[in-house]
């Protein structure tokens, strides 16, 4: 089993608790994980795929210093 193999099977991945689907409008289905530093979030019923970098969380928490990082899936 390559490197490669064994970090893809690490990925903790979250489902996200009352979350809808932006694509498929499905309930429960998003999950939420780490992928090389970059918060990724993706569909588990159509695969719908969203990234955000670590520039969206510090321009999204700006001002609330309380708040380390806000996903907003579109």
């Amino acid at each position: 089993m390559s490197q490669q193999d064994l970090s893809a099977k690490r990925t903790r991945k979250r489902f996200i608790a009352g979350a809808i689907c932006p694509e498929c409008k499905k309930l429960d289905t998003l999950m939420l994980y780490f992928e090389n530093n970059v918060e990724q979030m993706e569909c588990a019923h159509c695969g719908y795929h969203q990234s955000q970098s670590n520039q969206d969380v510090k321009t999204a928490a700006k001002g609330a210093e309380g708040i380390i990082g806000v996903f907003k899936p579109e």
